[in-house]
């Protein structure tokens, strides 16, 4: 029966040493082209972009807002293909990376609210309101924090990766609320979608520009990151087996 060569090159990463070799050799451009982009962005954003003739300087937080809420998002998605793959496949690699992808999407959560809660009191003068989208970001970073803490609370990894798994594909319906608010509930406070198809929902070019390579550089932050921590991940749980181990024939 003919294999599929392509899939079957793609599951051979799920081996952790052809993992950890890959990852090793890309990360270092991965922080290069990372770090370039944010930088790049952010300054062509901060510095080299005008006010907004209704939102003044504010307007500028977008380049740190947008791309942090949608890298939140997107990560929380990635644990969801990640955690799949580990229930259906048993890939012990798919299942670390979901764990080492947690932590950073807490981070990007938390720029995600914080800035916007910056953006919010100038423009709706409070720091936060109980607008749907609002709402359904806060509670996608309590699953966050609960996905990271039923991790550490249990000891048997298998049993952990399956538990979180499940939690994964319940906190994923918010995930697609805090995406998809806008258009559910049009009376929310929250403005509509930066990036759209739709030419006239964008943003004016000026802004627009300099926010697609912001976005670039929080992608590629993200991967670096989660190559890394996801190494990090292997090795310890390595480092575990061998304890183990050793107290066995100890």
């Amino acid at each position: 029966m003919p294999t599929n060569d392509t899939s079957n090159s793609l599951w051979s990463y799920a081996n952790p040493k052809k993992f950890l070799a890959t990852t090793e050799r890309v990360l270092p451009v991965l922080w290069v082209l990372a770090f370039a982009c944010l930088a790049v962005g952010l300054i062509w954003g901060f510095f080299f972009t005008p006010d907004d003739f209704r939102q003044g300087s504010t307007v500028k937080i977008i380049y740190l807002h947008v791309p942090s809420a949608l890298m939140a998002i997107n990560t929380w998605l990635m644990m969801l293909v990640a955690s799949l793959i580990w229930l259906v496949r048993r890939h012990h690699v798919s299942a670390l990376a979901a764990r080492a992808a947690a932590p950073v999407g807490i981070v990007f959560t938390l720029i995600a609210l914080v800035t916007g809660a910056i953006w919010g009191q100038p423009m709706w003068g409070t720091w936060w309101a109980w607008d749907p989208r609002l709402t359904s970001f806060l509670i996608l970073f309590l699953f966050y924090l609960g996905y990271v803490a039923l991790w550490e609370a249990i000891d048997n990894p298998d049993t952990a990766a399956d538990l979180t798994a499940v939690l994964c594909l319940v906190g994923s319906v918010f995930a697609l609320l805090s995406r998809y608010a806008v258009n559910f509930w049009n009376q929310g406070l929250h403005q509509g979608a930066s990036l759209s198809l739709d030419k006239e929902k964008n943003v004016a070019d000026v802004f627009y520009q300099p926010l697609l390579v912001a976005i670039a550089g929080f992608v590629l932050l993200f991967v670096a990151l989660v190559f890394y921590r996801t190494g990090t991940e292997i090795r310890a749980r390595r480092i575990k087996a061998l304890m183990a181990r050793e107290r066995a024939q100890g």
